[in-house]
């Protein structure tokens, strides 16, 4: 893995810890142009694996994982972020399969990743 990847993970890492109190067991990301495709494993919490054992539970979890992600973009970009891929941030895409416990992220950005 690159030093580029290794550190972008480490900032998606942070980020989820801080913002739900753990962060995802193992992340996998690629570069592809002007984008950084994250599959994150390993997402939720006791609590939050405990709720989605019924319907209303996953679907309970899914909308606030989703909401929470987008907005924590919305205010700003993580520190560090667009530094490390030498471009700014335009737009995340996000979902989370709750049932999995996978997670996956799309972030665009305004011009091509050179991962060196």
């Amino acid at each position: 893995m690159s030093k580029m990847v290794h550190e972008f993970n480490d900032i998606i890492r942070k980020l989820r810890k801080d913002l739900f109190g753990k962060g995802p067991e193992k992340i996998h990301t690629v570069f592809v142009e002007n984008m950084a495709v994250s599959t994150l494993y390993g997402n939720l919490t006791p609590t939050e694996q405990f709720i989605s054992r019924t319907e209303d539970g996953k679907e309970m979890v899914h909308s606030a994982r989703t909401k929470m992600i987008q907005d924590v973009y919305a205010e700003g970009t993580p520190e560090g972020m667009e530094e490390l891929v030498g471009a700014t941030l335009l737009h995340l895409f996000s979902d989370i399969k709750v049932e999995e416990n996978m997670a996956i992220s799309v972030f665009v950005f305004d011009k091509n990743i050179i991962d060196s």
